[in-house]
């Protein structure tokens, strides 16, 4: 298989070195060595007819990349809701896909962090769905996997071949979420999923301003997932968050 390109036309990615999950781009380069990329450099140069499909095909195969420093307007992008509190959790708390409601998932999210007064404090948590699911299973006390006979069946599956069948992930997954939610307290699940977080290597660095995080959302290579975790107590005044289907289809809840 031909490795997914790291250029498009005369610019180069600047790569930032990471030994966690991901591609982390801090802007681009050109091939002359003087020309300076545009502020905004994802849309006037990475999401450009001759060059989107190029760049998508690399977050397909990376699964996140990272691009740091972009400039540019919010025009196309919608705000990303979800409340929360210190007692109540919040749906997106919990690992998801983008476009689960309608009849196609968009194969890529974009999730930016505008430049704003307002510092974000919350934390995006990244991570591969498949490996997700797995963490799921494995952080579920004993005690819990009893509540539901599949996931007991699921949990003995993965520990002898160490994977699911593929039509059992979803279903998996919706299991473990509503047996968490059930036992435990809004504190006690943030809880389980930090320790999920941690178990499955997430992506959880804290957000700059003006970074922009495109997520492999549906496709045959490495599909994400991503959900909100929080780094200090709900409910205090955070930065805001927006977000786009940049290889469509157009958006919807």
């Amino acid at each position: 298989m031909t490795s997914p390109a790291e250029s498009f036309g005369p610019w180069r990615l600047r790569r930032v070195p990471s030994s966690g999950l991901g591609l982390i781009v801090d802007g681009l380069d050109h091939a002359d060595g003087v020309t300076a990329a545009p502020a905004s450099y994802v849309d006037e140069v990475l999401l450009t007819e001759p060059h989107r499909e190029a760049f998508f095909a690399l977050i397909d195969a990376a699964g996140l990349v990272v691009c740091r420093q972009v400039g540019g307007d919010e025009r196309t992008h919608a705000p990303v809701r979800g409340r929360s509190s210190r007692g109540r959790l919040s749906q997106s708390e919990l690992y998801h896909h983008d476009g689960c409601s309608g009849p196609t998932k968009p194969r890529v999210v974009e999730i930016r962090c505008p430049y704003q007064a307002l510092p974000r404090a919350i934390a995006t948590a990244i991570a591969p769905f498949r490996e997700t699911v797995h963490a799921m299973l494995e952080a579920l006390s004993p005690e819990l996997r009893t509540a539901d006979p599949d996931v007991v069946r699921w949990h003995a599956t993965l520990t002898a071949d160490g994977a699911l069948a593929d039509d059992d992930y979803d279903v998996a997954q919706g299991a473990v979420n509503r047996i968490v939610r059930m036992a435990m307290n809004a504190e006690a699940t943030r809880a389980y999923f930090r320790a999920v977080d941690a178990r499955v290597g997430a992506y959880r660095e804290p957000w700059q301003m003006g970074e922009s995080r495109f997520i492999a959302n549906a496709n045959a290579t490495r599909t994400m997932q991503h959900r909100r975790a929080y780094l200090e107590e709900p409910g205090r005044p955070n930065g805001r968050l927006v977000k786009r289907w940049p290889a469509g289809p157009e958006m919807h809840d």
